[in-house]
């Protein structure tokens, strides 16, 4: 059985890391495959940036990160129903013709 050895990051690459999630908007888990980095790994160097930001636990992003995805999952039902509305729009259009 082989010894597992532990990667190191530089504070440099998890600053760069964070950056993509926070700064560039790509969800944690596509930047850590794109980085190569386990996404629980790149989660917990965000948590501990937010934290260091707002100087308090992370409650507040906690807040903020809940009504982000309660916001994207109302966008994602809206396109639906948007969508259906084209295509029942569509079909009206053609029977009435």
């Amino acid at each position: 059985m082989t010894k597992k050895t532990r990667r190191r990051f530089s504070d440099d690459f998890k600053a760069d890391a964070v950056s993509l999630v926070i700064d560039q908007g790509y969800s944690v888990s596509e930047a850590a495959r794109r980085l190569g980095v386990e996404r629980s790994v790149l989660d917990r160097w965000c948590r501990k940036h937010r934290q260091q930001v707002s100087g308090t636990p992370g409650r507040q992003w906690d807040d903020r990160d809940a009504e982000i995805n309660k916001l994207r999952e109302e966008v994602r039902k809206l396109q639906i129903e948007k969508d259906i509305l084209k295509k029942a729009a569509a079909f009206f259009a053609k029977e009435s013709s």
